[in-house]
């Protein structure tokens, strides 16, 4: 696996599912304008501090900067969240409901 390409494209994917611009997260950290396109383009890498940053800016653990399992770890933090406020039996409700409509896409490929 090539680490840094996938950096590089992590970033832009994580970014893009916030909603922001590369130019308005460059800003958001401090940096120059053109600093997060710089790092999708496969110019620069960022130093670990910044590197946190970035974490803490996307609301995701670095870990799950690295997850490719994780599609949208933003969104599966903030379900999880919601998901254990629930009680019991709505946690199972809700859990069906998940698997209905997993097969439902299921069979629709």
């Amino acid at each position: 696996m090539d680490y840094f390409d996938f950096f590089c494209q992590r970033l832009a994917e994580l970014r893009t599912n916030k909603g922001i611009s590369a130019r308005d997260m460059s800003l958001s950290l401090g940096q120059s304008e053109s600093y997060i396109n710089k790092i999708e383009n496969k110019k620069s890498l960022p130093s670990m501090s910044v590197f946190f940053y970035i974490c803490e800016f996307l609301e995701i653990h670095p870990k799950d900067f690295f997850d490719e399992t994780k599609r949208n770890p933003y969104m599966s933090k903030q379900f999880n969240k919601k998901f254990d406020a629930l009680p019991s039996e709505q946690q199972e409700h809700l859990l069906f409901l998940l698997g209905d409509l997993l097969d439902i896409q299921k069979n629709k490929t």
